[in-house]
């Protein structure tokens, strides 16, 4: 499954306005249709964190005929039928690269095309729950990485 941006390329540098050091709105991010999919879910993470993997953005039941979300998406519990999750900054929506200094680090964008409509869960979801309901209905998933360094 493909998953690309306008707002940046795979392995390239992810631009400032998208950090805690900008605007810290979230970038474009697209994906192919796949046949078969009734939702999608996004997790955005970072696996170099000094804690572990960091997840900065949840986005769910994510209907099955959107292919795309556009930069700047609304930080809202529920965006029309689309839900956000609480990330590992303790608040819902997009939460922006903001590593130490030091050696930059990657940011995973992961996208999950599922069997099902709904997780069936209310906004504001962690990612446990999310992984849960997740479990044995990923038809399909890809990936964006990009990479910040302070």
């Amino acid at each position: 499954m493909i998953v690309k941006s306008n707002s940046f390329g795979s392995m390239e540098p992810i631009p400032v306005e998208f950090t805690c050091d900008g605007d810290d709105i979230s970038p474009h991010i697209s994906w192919e249709n796949v046949k078969e999919v009734k939702s999608y879910v996004i997790i955005m993470d970072d696996p170099d964190a000094p804690i572990g993997l960091f997840t900065h953005w949840i986005v769910y039941d994510i209907p099955k005929d959107t292919i795309s979300l556009p930069e700047n998406f609304p930080k809202k519990k529920q965006v029309g039928l689309i839900k956000q999750g609480v990330n590992d900054f303790g608040f819902v929506g997009y939460g922006g690269p903001c590593p130490p200094r030091g050696k930059p680090h990657r940011y995973f964008f992961k996208v999950f095309a599922l069997d099902i409509e709904t997780l069936g869960l209310p906004h504001g979801a962690t990612r446990k729950e999310i992984e849960l309901k997740m479990k044995n209905h990923v038809i399909k998933s890809g990936q964006l990485v990009g990479i910040y360094g302070r």
